[in-house]
């Protein structure tokens, strides 16, 4: 709490202020803008014109003309020299100004181009994940069911997603998977995508420590079964239970429906019949893998919903002060063009500066050394 008190400022103190300023400054004010209008028609400077101009790059002439006064008054130019110099100074700081309207308006042309780009790639990037992560559940889910065989549509899709390079490394891992999880009878078209990914295979074995029996045989004279599967409610053994959502109902992806006879409902011995060339044996062996499948497909969709949740908060977020800096950094050609004309008007400004303050020194000196001879010349008159 202050012990000096405030002066109460009245409604007639203010009044009387108002009435003083006004007999202190009215005449010499207005004196001072006759000056300068007459200096900037002796120099060429059309006033209406430059308001013309001014007004339409939205720039306020009220603002030049106090910019103007504002150093005439620091300056008290004398003679047509030293207005003209006035006048070529404030020219050149307002247009120095100029240039930096003209780089902050790029800027903010450019910050909100990238503004409305960046909302398009993030949605864009979260939709290619939700799709994506939907196609791994239709996946997993067809996975999920006990005495697994690949099916070509399964195989498609898997190929498509590894294609597009969403899953990176694991999908030639899942790949692989699909591969030995195939059925023993291969069809002639499938003969050379098989035998490519045996490599594969063998690495996932030796890496995971599965399926060590022996590569099932193939078998010439028995054709591809071109059957699918239906989408398995049940959970997947050994402790794994995915909690898969339905699928949204407008997306129209390639899941089809697997046939009424490849229910989840259907017996082991319903599995046998269908394929006799796999025995007890072989289905123990083919289990592992399969779950490890399920739970890697599984795995893959949960990262890539995060991933979607994640790129939601970011747009919520909008981009850091450091983001906006680079996305705003001046990259156009005509960034090098405008910062020139602003150093150019700066450096024009300091020479107008220089020279306006050697000329206020020379008539200091003059002025110095006229009262010294002044001063001399008084005694001789006396004498």
């Amino acid at each position: 709490m202050s012990l000096v008190r405030k002066p109460k400022i009245t409604e007639k103190k203010v009044a009387a202020n108002r009435r003083n300023q006004n007999l202190c400054n009215g005449p010499e004010r207005d004196e001072r803008r006759e000056r300068i209008r007459a200096a900037l028609r002796r120099f060429g400077y059309k006033v209406q014109a430059e308001e013309i101009a001014m007004r339409a790059l939205g720039e306020d002439p009220a603002d030049f003309q106090e910019l103007l006064e504002a150093l005439w008054e620091e300056w008290n130019p004398v003679g047509a020299l030293q207005e003209g110099v006035v006048i070529r100074l404030a020219r050149a700081l307002w247009l120095a100004n100029r240039a930096d309207r003209m780089q902050e308006g790029y800027a903010v042309r450019q910050a909100q181009e990238v503004e409305s780009g960046r909302h398009d790639r993030l949605h864009a990037q979260m939709m290619r994940l939700k799709i994506t992560a939907y196609r791994l559940r239709l996946l997993a889910q067809s996975v999920a069911r006990e005495h697994y065989v690949t099916i070509p549509e399964d195989l498609e899709k898997m190929k498509r997603l590894h294609e597009e390079g969403v899953l990176k490394d694991m999908g030639e891992i899942a790949l692989a998977l699909f591969y030995q999880l195939q059925a023993p009878e291969v069809g002639e078209d499938e003969l050379d995508s098989f035998e490519a990914a045996q490599k594969v295979v063998a690495q996932v074995k030796e890496i995971f420590g599965i399926g060590t029996r022996p590569p099932f045989a193939r078998q010439a004279n028995v054709a591809p079964y071109s059957g699918q599967p239906q989408e398995s409610q049940h959970p997947a053994q050994d402790g794994v239970a995915p909690d898969f959502s339905p699928a949204p109902g407008n997306l129209a992806l390639d899941f089809r429906p697997a046939p009424a006879d490849l229910k989840v409902s259907a017996t082991q011995d319903e599995q046998q019949k269908r394929y006799p060339s796999i025995t007890a044996a072989d289905w123990e062996a083919r289990e592992r893998p399969r779950q490890l499948l399920e739970n890697l497909l599984t795995r893959q969709a949960e990262s890539c919903e995060a991933q979607r949740k994640a790129i939601l908060k970011e747009s919520l977020k909008g981009p850091s002060p450091y983001e906006r800096a680079a996305e705003i950094a001046p990259t156009h050609p005509n960034a090098r063009v405008m910062r020139r004309m602003q150093d150019s008007n700066l450096r024009e400004a300091r020479r107008l500066t220089n020279l306006l303050l050697r000329i206020k020194r020379y008539e200091r000196q003059v002025e110095v050394i006229e009262k010294s001879a002044a001063l001399h010349d008084v005694p001789e008159k006396k004498s």
